[in-house]
């Protein structure tokens, strides 16, 4: 009996002689994004904001690098559009390579040690105790909330020639007397360590915040899990925490790319201590001696293009990378 109904329910039927054919599915309704047009509405006055602070001066900008602009246009003299005899003499000048070369190079070391130091410091964090943690945090904060030119100074005086306290402790405590009066900004080698270490003193604080508020997410019990199975440290760091931040990583370390390629104050202000320009001039600062110091504001125009466009490829990847990790 119940094989019959099965075939029954399984062969189509007929009424009054008529084949009967399963109904069509129901086309699926169109899926609606919750608020409807109100999430846009509501973007319209920041991207106006947006648009009169950043998008007119870039388009201003844009134009200037096509044109002949100099002093002369400064105080009213009609520009003279050249098109791309600014970019073609950028492009070709050889001091132009080795100022984006010597950029990337800096902008490299201060990632990698920014990254690696504000790691370390982040898991010290969690193994410190509620007091000494409170304690780091504040010394981290000090240091993220110090102005970029306070904290260039107060580096300066310490590596100052005559009363740095880098040469007194050289010379006094370890009896290196080479470094009697050393000069720490003339050799361009020995300034990039000192601008190096006056950003990352600035960055490390935020790499440091944003990766212990990632291990403060990574579930306690597969960290148990992995040491009771005779893991060591290193071990449940790499396959553990690692694969646990990777989103975290990836994000620090491009935000820290575009913030070390944009990095002005710091050169600029060492530079005016005791530097030498033209061999420590990093593209915020090439820009400036170029445009504003030189004069040549179209030329200095299409070199801030180009580290426009270079800046824009690395937030595009950024923005790519947030949202393939939301998707997930």
């Amino acid at each position: 009996m119940s094989s019959n109904i099965v075939a029954m329910d399984a062969a189509p039927t007929a009424i009054d002689g008529e084949r009967m054919t399963a109904p069509a599915p129901a086309a699926k309704p169109r899926r609606r994004r919750p608020g409807g047009f109100t999430p846009y509405a509501l973007l319209v006055p920041s991207l106006v904001i947006l648009i009169a602070i950043v998008g007119w001066p870039l388009f201003q900008l844009i134009i200037m690098s096509f044109q002949k602009f100099g002093r002369a246009q400064v105080f009213g003299a009609p520009p003279e559009f050249v098109w791309f005899d600014n970019y073609t003499k950028i492009l070709t000048d050889p001091t132009f390579w080795q100022v984006v070369a010597r950029s990337l190079a800096f902008a490299a070391v201060c990632v990698v040690l920014t990254m690696v130091l504000g790691t370390l410091i982040a898991l010290m964090m969690m193994r410190l105790g509620k007091f000494f943690r409170l304690l780091l945090t504040v010394g981290l904060l000090l240091a993220w909330a110090m102005p970029a030119l306070t904290a260039t100074i107060v580096w300066g005086w310490i590596f100052d020639t005559d009363y740095g306290v880098i040469n007194n402790v050289l010379v006094n405590l370890f009896g290196l007397t080479d470094f009697t009066q050393h000069s720490w900004l003339i050799n361009p080698l020995s300034f990039f360590l000192v601008a190096a270490v006056v950003v990352i003193w600035g960055a490390v604080p935020f790499v440091a915040f944003t990766v212990y508020a990632g291990l403060t997410q990574v579930p306690d019990e597969v960290l148990e899990a992995a040491q009771l199975d005779g893991t060591s440290y290193v071990q449940r760091f790499r396959f553990i925490i690692v694969p646990y931040l990777r989103s975290i990583f990836v994000v620090v370390i491009i935000l820290q790319v575009i913030w070390d390629l944009r990095v002005f104050t710091q050169i600029f202000a060492l530079q005016g201590i005791g530097g030498i320009k033209e061999q420590t001039n990093v593209l915020g600062t090439y820009i400036y001696s170029v445009s504003i110091a030189g004069g040549e504001y179209g030329t200095g125009g299409a070199i801030a293009v180009i580290v426009v466009i270079l800046l824009m490829a690395i937030s595009i990847y950024y923005v790519r990378q947030t949202i393939k990790e939301e998707d997930l």
